[in-house]
Order: C-alpha cells, then sequence, then structure tokens
C-alpha cells in the first residue's frame, strides 16, 4: 500500500475513534485533534479551559508532535505542570496542504506510539 493511502486511512481511523469518544460522532477537525492532543499532554483532563489556555494546549500538542521529527526538544515542566519545549530547528516554509500532511503524519504516528491504533 502506498504511503499516503496509508496515512490517509490512519488519519481516517484516528476521526473516527476520536470523533465518536469526543464529539457525537461528528468528525473532529485536524485543529480539535490537535487541541485534544494538548490537554492529554498536559494530564489536566477534568478542567475547563480559557480560549488562552486552549491556544497553550496546541501549543504544547505541536510540540509534541513535532518532536521526534527533530524541530522541538522537551525542556522542562513548570510549577502548574506545564511542559515546555524549546526549538532545535526552525520548521521550513510550508504551504497550507503541506502543513497539514505533516501534521497528519505526526499525529499518526502519535497515535500508533500511544497505541491508540494500530
Amino acid at each position: 500500500m502506498a504511503r499516503d493511502e496509508q496515512l490517509k486511512q490512519r488519519w481516517e481511523q484516528i476521526v473516527k475513534k476520536l470523533s465518536e469518544r469526543f464529539s457525537d460522532g461528528d468528525p473532529l477537525d485536524l485543529d480539535a485533534i490537535i487541541y485534544l492532543i494538548g490537554v492529554q499532554e498536559l494530564g489536566q483532563l477534568d478542567r475547563k479551559f480559557k480560549k488562552d489556555h486552549k491556544l497553550d494546549l496546541m501549543h504544547i500538542a505541536i510540540c509534541k508532535l513535532l518532536t521526534p521529527y527533530g524541530y522541538y526538544e522537551f525542556d522542562f515542566v513548570d510549577d502548574e505542570g506545564w511542559p515546555h519545549y524549546k526549538v532545535k530547528e526552525t520548521l521550513p516554509p510550508l504551504k497550507a496542504g503541506e502543513q497539514s500532511v505533516l501534521m497528519k503524519d505526526a499525529i499518526v504516528n502519535y497515535f500508533i506510539e500511544t497505541q491508540f491504533i494500530d
């Protein structure tokens, strides 16, 4: 199976499983999935977040997702339990479609690593 087709199938599997669990089956978009990963990485699952914290959660997720690609490195957890990352390498300029593919690939790898999917 071609790599693009495998990525597509795995992405659809993730969207389906997460949508059933968190949105009554309404398909979650890329940003919503990134947000959920941020909440997972923060580990404060029973907390309500304000808008600016939601952006911070998405940032945590993006850093976590792009760490295996060499763009970020985990640095420390602050007194409030928030993880911090440092930039190792600046992301190259990407077109919107390329950004989407990179993030979907990173998300698929994250959920394979956490054994959410095969």
